[in-house]
């Protein structure tokens, strides 16, 4: 499997290697100290305290006399991180007034083109006035920020919005001039993660907000970067560059180091984010999956959907694998990644007169047009896992002078070039596996070089076996437009169904991800290796964790022109107004497959957020409703507490189903007649509310459906609904009849609601278990 993060390589191969869901306390080591976020119950504080501070240090102390605490937090959880060893955890956790006791989790990080492709530049009239959205404020949990971009550039806005609380905190390379009116807020957060690595290490980066590493700049230019004109990576994708929300506020907190991200620093990052007063959370990490109230992620932003701040989430880069998906939790909008109408082509030219298309972003000396000697890495190399141009693993003697054909996967893609350019070769061909597919990704490599599907690759490696002197070359492209089709999704976008709650459909939504020019850090090159000396003021990258941003900096836009819309409402408008079909009709496409994308890989569909502006209805909730869908998963109320903070109790008098959560979307789990796999008999009948609220003028609206499969009867009652003032409800049911089916089946409908100008749409994903 393959990260699209950067300098985080070495440890993030470590932690899927190890676990994906890998904690720092190791309970087989009894006196080895981990970090625990300690969630303390306040309502509960023993009346001998008069501070809850004081109660904090008292339990600690109870436990462990030397532990002191790493943070407090306000707003995420009531309570504090600390290290203990996992005996000192134990103890503490049996104490009373003790919600739980959460082991650190490291967390791994998961545009000229895209404001055009998203439909904004045609259309700016449609969007708030610069005076709305420069009242929005994006906060971005990641890597830290490179404030010396024009991306950052000021120019235009009025003062810092009145209600804004946070600061710009000064460090290694920053200091308090680092911000404006543009990036007006940034902190750091490193507790955590010095408590499990000791000191930064200040002479290869900055104990301050500044970002080495560059995927937090990227991230914050994407979401809300100003305009910057004439824009490009080596004259690729040139352009103006611009975030989603040119006029939003921007303010970081760095909570990713060299060493990984951890869930105290992320906590104590959105709890202060809360306090600053941020309209819109982006937060393009993930972690493992656990239940809501031991996800520390999830925890915070329930408190921040609470508030009234949206939490747009990455889905993760686990794709095509199907349940790879991160941050499920109903109140984070949860964002897959497409692609674009862009690509940057090259050519690869065999001896036999064939020639396949690739992609690079190569900047330096061709190859020349004739033709040179090619080789497999397999066949250039005595290491076993030759194939894949690991480090040391090719023979020079036997590459020197020639192209080489190196496999994707297990290592970085760029690193792939230096191998060979470092064994002597001057060209190379990065071929996909099964794994892969015809999924293209540019990269900045280090010598002319062609990333190629599987298939191309496959016959370009059978070229080279049966030909006694295989001989190739490699011609750049440069940027092409209008690539058709598009968008299609990542292969590497992580997929449903969603393995935490698999009656709520995730992901919510994907937008573009792949091949985005966004800005970047002074501190490391384009391709984040350290071998590269490069410094490029924008860089080109893909992952889920670059179409993130692209949904945060959209939300912002409605939050300007909606000021009150609740998150909730938000996301609905983005979901239902997404598209998932081209303009010839047919369902967007999956690169790894080749074959029609589901709603497990791309949710609702493409954001589209011109349409997103005037959704017509929307699926609201409230606190009350994600309780009840707690009450649903059949949650304590102490395990609701440890989730929301909140004193809430089921009701036993109540029937709570996830089946009725007012969610945008349907998934629908089906059980087989014998509940064995190949099973088959009766059939079952489950049904789900929805409701409605107007918030468009006022409009009757019918309902209409199309399924994939005749094993499900589908009915919908009543079939219209009316709306005669704003904010009315109305609420209907959808009744599922379902035929057996054998186990592992999946099959696909999609509802939707029109009054003749809008729709109103929601994918709907059975699968039979």
């Amino acid at each position: 499997m393959e990260i699209l993060s950067f300098r985080l390589f070495p440890i993030v191969l470590l932690l899927l290697i190890f676990s994906h869901k890998y904690a720092i306390a190791d309970k087989k080591h009894q006196q080895t100290k981990g970090t625990y976020i300690i969630h303390m119950d306040k309502s509960n504080m023993p009346a001998s305290f008069d501070d809850h501070l004081n109660w904090y240090d008292s339990s600690l102390k109870s436990v462990s006399g030397a532990a002191e605490m790493l943070y407090t937090y306000k707003y995420v959880v009531d309570g504090f991180s600390t290290r203990l060893t996992a005996q000192e955890a134990e103890l503490l956790e049996k104490q009373p007034g003790i919600l739980s006791v959460i082991p650190e989790v490291r967390y791994e990080l998961h545009t000229t083109r895209t404001p055009e492709f998203l439909g904004l530049g045609k259309r700016d009239a449609l969007f708030p006035t610069s005076i709305k959205l420069s009242e929005v404020i994006v906060g971005v949990v990641d890597t830290g920020v490179w404030p010396e971009l024009k991306s950052f550039d000021d120019t235009g806005l009025g003062p810092i919005p009145s209600g804004w609380k946070g600061l710009c905190e000064t460090g290694k390379n920053f200091n308090s001039s680092s911000c404006n009116r543009k990036l007006i807020g940034a902190r750091f957060f490193s507790k955590g993660y010095e408590a499990a690595f000791g000191p930064i290490d200040e002479k290869t980066e900055s104990k301050s907000p500044r970002d080495d590493d560059g995927h937090g700049t990227h991230t914050s230019t994407t979401a809300a970067g100003s305009a910057v004109p004439g824009a490009s990576l080596f004259g690729y994708a040139s352009g103006t560059a611009r975030g989603m929300a040119t006029q939003a506020r921007v303010a970081t907190y760095k909570v990713c180091w060299l060493g990984g991200c951890f869930s105290s620093d992320i906590a104590a990052a959105v709890d202060k984010a809360i306090e600053d007063g941020v309209n819109i959370l982006s937060l393009s990490i993930g972690g493992g999956l656990s239940d809501y109230y031991r996800d520390i992620v999830a925890i915070g932003a329930f408190k921040a959907t609470a508030l009234g701040i949206l939490v747009s989430c990455s889905a993760g880069n686990g794709g095509p694998s199907p349940e790879s998906l991160t941050n499920v939790a109903p109140w984070i909008t949860t964002v897959g990644a497409g692609t674009l109408d862009r690509d940057f082509p090259d050519y690869v030219s065999l001896g036999n007169g064939k020639k396949y298309t690739g992609v690079s972003l190569y900047k330096g000396k061709p190859l020349s047009d004739s033709l040179v000697p090619i080789v497999y890495a397999r066949n250039v190399s005595d290491s076993s896992s030759g194939n894949l141009c690991t480090t040391g693993s090719l023979i020079p003697t036997k590459v020197s002078g020639k192209i080489v054909i190196c496999d994707r996967g297990g290592n970085p893609r760029v690193e792939k070039g230096i191998v060979v350019k470092e064994a002597g070769g001057i060209g190379m061909i990065l071929a996909n596996s099964e794994y892969y597919g015809e999924e293209l990704v540019a990269d900045s490599h280090a010598l002319p070089a062609a990333a190629v599907g599987q298939k191309s690759g496959d016959a370009i490696k059978n070229y080279v076996s049966s030909n006694p002197n295989p001989v190739a070359t490699i011609a750049v492209g440069g940027t092409q437009l209008g690539v058709q089709p598009s968008p299609v999704v990542a292969a590497f976008s992580s997929r449903g169904p969603n393995p935490v709650t698999p009656k709520l459909l995730k992901p919510d939504i994907v937008a573009p991800g792949v091949n985005i020019l966004a800005g970047w850090t002074g501190a490391v090159g384009p391709t984040g290796l350290l071998t590269d000396t490069r410094h490029v003021p924008f860089n080109i990258i893909s992952g889920t964790s670059m179409s993130c941003p692209h949904v945060s900096g959209l939300a912002a836009l409605l939050k300007a022109a909606h000021s009150g819309w609740s998150p909730a409402t938000i996301k609905s408008a983005l979901m239902t107004t997404a598209y998932r079909t081209y303009k010839s009709g047919e369902i967007i496409q999956d690169v790894a497959t080749g074959q029609p994308a589901t709603p497990f890989d791309y949710g609702a569909g493409h954001v589209d957020p011109v349409a997103a502006l005037d959704p017509g209805l929307v699926y609201d909730a409230t606190v009350e409703d994600y309780l009840g869908f707690l009450c649903a998963l059949n949650y304590s109320s102490f395990q609701i507490k440890g989730t929301t903070s909140s004193d809430f109790t089921c009701d036993s008098r109540k029937n709570y189903r996830v089946e009725d959560f007012n969610y945008p979307s349907f998934a629908v789990p089906l059980e087989t007649a014998s509940g064995k796999k190949g099973g088959s008999g009766a059939s079952a009948t489950v049904k789900y509310t929805r409701t409605l609220t107007n918030v468009g003028t006022p409009a009757t609206y019918k309902v209409s459906l199309s399924s994939q499969t005749p094993a499900v009867k589908i009915l919908v009652q009543p079939e219209t609904l009316s709306f005669s003032k704003l904010n009315e409800k109305k609420s209907y049911t959808v009744t599922f009849a379902s035929s057996s089916m054998p186990s592992g089946t999946t099959s696909f409908a999609h509802l939707e609601w029109s009054d003749g100008k809008r729709i109103v749409g929601s994918p709907i994903a059975f699968s039979w278990i």
